[in-house]
């Protein structure tokens, strides 16, 4: 059985030398909701706080909030990145990360030496990496170019392979932190509707993005992070309507981009279910 349980889970992430005294003492004394703290010579940092939630078999959820909000180290400790600081991670089910397309490619080897080391990194068979390679080769429109280094090809041409490789797998879970822009408009549809593919093999799905579109468009449910701490978890389209109406109030209060009041960022005890 496929599943995610995440109980009372905490993450503190020191950051050593801290060179200047005065600096820390603007980000201490500037930071709201506690996200910061002092020990001897380093600060810490609350990236995660309490945080408990389920997945099961079917869900698809989106991961929304602000920049620092924690989106990302929580699909490092589902990934089993980061440890936690305290709580437990259950994960059941055989989990795939698309955090780093490019992870394992060499610029010195040409693309389709990339294909056959990147596929067997992302853990599929030599069997598999060849008979998907036709695919591939349709999918990135690179041409003669896939005989050529790495070095030789230009940003969006490295992404577009990387992307090909990447989403060939059919994972029990797959975690994804932010969509990846792979080319112009046209091309971007055609990525876009393969990792829709890629999703729908997938058992569980979670997935951080700023984009509320693509967030409606791949889930049925959303876990809305603020200050490391979860303040809703539940239906898709209820998490989105109270964290867009919330921004609104925020934007409507705020002043000053750095000097926020502390009860913008208050966090009930326990997260609001909605669903």
């Amino acid at each position: 059985m496929v599943a995610i349980r995440v109980n009372d889970v905490s993450v503190d992430i020191p950051v050593y030398d801290v060179a200047s005294a005065s600096l820390r003492k603007l980000i201490l004394g500037r930071t709201v909701g506690g996200r910061f703290a002092q020990t001897g010579t380093h600060v810490i940092i609350n990236a995660l706080k309490n945080i408990t939630f389920e997945a099961h078999d079917g869900d698809r959820i989106g991961l929304i909030g602000n920049n620092g909000s924690g989106k990302t180290t929580l699909l490092r400790v589902l990934a089993d990145v980061y440890p936690p600081t305290s709580g437990t991670v259950d994960v059941k089910g055989r989990v795939s990360t698309m955090f780093d397309a490019t992870l394992g490619m060499y610029e010195d080897s040409t693309g389709f030496e990339n294909i056959r080391v990147s596929g067997i990194l992302w853990g599929l068979t030599h069997a598999q990496v060849e008979a998907s390679m036709d695919d591939i080769i349709e999918f990135t429109e690179l041409g003669d170019y896939l005989n050529l280094p790495l070095r030789t090809y230009s940003a969006g041409m490295k992404l577009r392979l990387a992307f090909a490789i990447a989403t060939l797998r059919a994972p029990d879970i797959l975690l994804l932190d932010e969509v990846i822009g792979v080319g112009d408009a046209g091309f971007y549809q055609k990525a876009y509707s393969r990792l829709q593919s890629l999703v729908r093999r997938s058992r569980i799905l979670i997935v951080a993005s700023h984009a509320n579109l693509i967030i409606q468009q791949l889930c049925n449910k959303a876990l809305w992070l603020r200050n490391g701490e979860l303040v809703a978890y539940g239906d898709v389209g209820s998490v989105l309507e109270a964290y867009r109406t919330d921004a609104q109030k925020d934007n409507d209060a705020q002043t000053d981009p750095i000097q926020t009041s502390g009860d913008d960022f208050t966090v009930k005890e326990g997260a609001a279910s909605l669903s």
